[in-house]
């Protein structure tokens, strides 16, 4: 997992003061680390019998819907709130450094539906735990969240106790 870590930019203070921000936009452009991070998560879910896939806006959207194409299943993106052109139900979550609001279609998770919810980073957990709430509300099963990075310093794990976890790799206070 090294060779992936090292293709993370780290920018510090950003978006505020006192916060490190893990860049994976430069894992992406690296072709091979990019392919590489995809097949991760294509080996973890490819005997699961998922249903669909969950992203989460935007990151998530990126390696989501890679996984739900590997896996021959469907897509559904989490969007912040208004983006979404149909019937939605909503979450609100607080960040780090703020509060926010996600939706999803109305009709994008059937009851019993076997889900992955994919983001690219957890932090704290909001973003990941409204996401889980809203699968949940539509009757949908959450197999697993699964993250390229997780900031374990920032407990996000603690936010969706109840549900399994996969992290590629973590930035433990570095």
């Amino acid at each position: 997992m090294n060779d992936l870590k090292l293709k993370i930019r780290s920018i510090p203070d950003f978006p505020i003061q006192n916060i490190t921000f893990r860049d994976i936009t430069t894992l992406m452009q690296d072709g091979e680390a990019f392919k590489k991070s995809c097949d991760l998560f294509y080996e973890r879910y490819k005997d699961q019998k998922i249903d669909k896939v969950v992203g989460i806006d935007a990151r998530g959207f990126v390696f989501g819907a890679v996984l739900a194409y590997r896996l021959g299943v469907g897509f559904v993106p989490v969007r912040k709130k208004g983006k979404l052109p149909f019937h939605t139900i909503s979450q609100k979550y607080d960040l780090e450094y703020g509060s926010s609001e996600v939706e999803i279609h109305s009709d994008a998770v059937m009851k019993g539906e076997r889900i992955v919810v994919v983001d690219d980073l957890i932090a704290t957990g909001g973003t990941v735990s409204a996401a889980v709430k809203l699968v949940e509300a539509l009757g949908g099963t959450v197999v697993e969240c699964a993250f390229l990075v997780e900031l374990p310093e920032l407990k996000g794990r603690e936010a969706i106790k109840s549900h399994e976890v996969f992290s590629a790799m973590s930035f433990d206070g570095e």
